[in-house]
């Protein structure tokens, strides 16, 4: 299986002291060295790193450890391959556009039976059935609201079906973003906590690197991490339910079901 790390927040923030962590799951404390990818929202512009070799090993993600690029929406994965080669193509989080909006998708686990599904609009170009199951996820939204939805409750009540019917296919613990929202779907683990005021210290658990997030924030900054597993020792996480999905936005926490 794969780990997924993402964040919500209420202000451009970087995402450096958990993908710390991360990393060293990709091959050093974890089994996951079969790629990583971390995609990074700036207003409506988008910017993304890939690699297919193992994030403890990796030169871009030493570099990104310490490269503060501020976001208000990012999702990360580092890969343990079951389908699909390991190469650069099939590298997550994989991206596409809709609306004039580029989303953006990572996924842990495996989908039995996704490719005899037709595809329309959207196409693979590497062979995981994530990248098939998101391209498929994507074809629903845009057939059923060619124009755009600018309703958020009809939209997230749209998606939610997707994604409980695509769950019946197997394990879909996955993070998807527009830019403006991220979604968080729990077939089998993923948790999450929020940083509010008062800030205080967290402590990795696999690196030994610990930060006070008084020193890095105002008052009314609001952040949410999502991960696979928690990143932090001395932090309350809050483990998701089977089938639950949540939606954060700005930090908060704007859907549930």
């Amino acid at each position: 299986m794969c780990e997924l790390l993402g964040m919500s927040a209420s202000v451009p923030t970087d995402i450096c002291f958990s993908f710390a962590g991360l990393m060293r799951r990709g091959g050093a404390t974890g089994p996951h060295r079969d790629g990583w990818g971390m995609a990074f929202y700036e207003g409506a512009g988008y910017r993304a790193f890939h690699d297919p070799g193992a994030s403890a090993d990796s030169e871009i993600a030493r570099f990104m450890q310490s490269y503060s690029i501020k976001s208000t929406n990012v999702i990360c994965h580092i890969r343990k391959a079951n389908r699909g080669r390991v190469c650069l193509e099939n590298t997550h989080p994989f991206s596409r556009e809709l609306w004039g909006k580029v989303w953006t998708f990572a996924h842990n686990g495996q989908l039995k039976g996704i490719k005899k599904r037709p595809l329309n609009f959207y196409q693979v170009v590497g062979t995981t059935d994530s990248e098939y199951a998101f391209c498929w996820l994507l074809d629903q939204i845009r057939q059923r609201f060619p124009k755009g939805q600018k309703n958020p409750k009809t939209l997230q009540s749209f998606i939610r079906e997707l994604i409980s019917d695509l769950s019946s296919l197997g394990v879909f613990n996955i993070l998807m973003s527009d830019s403006a929202v991220l979604y968080a779907h729990c077939s089998t683990s993923l948790h999450w906590l929020t940083r509010r005021a008062p800030f205080g210290e967290a402590k990795l658990l696999d690196a030994d690197i610990e930060v006070n997030f008084a020193d890095h924030t105002t008052p009314d900054d609001v952040v949410t991490v999502v991960a696979t597993e928690p990143l932090t020792s001395n932090e309350n996480w809050q483990k998701m339910a089977s089938k639950e999905l949540r939606v954060f936005k700005l930090g908060q926490s704007v859907g549930m079901s």
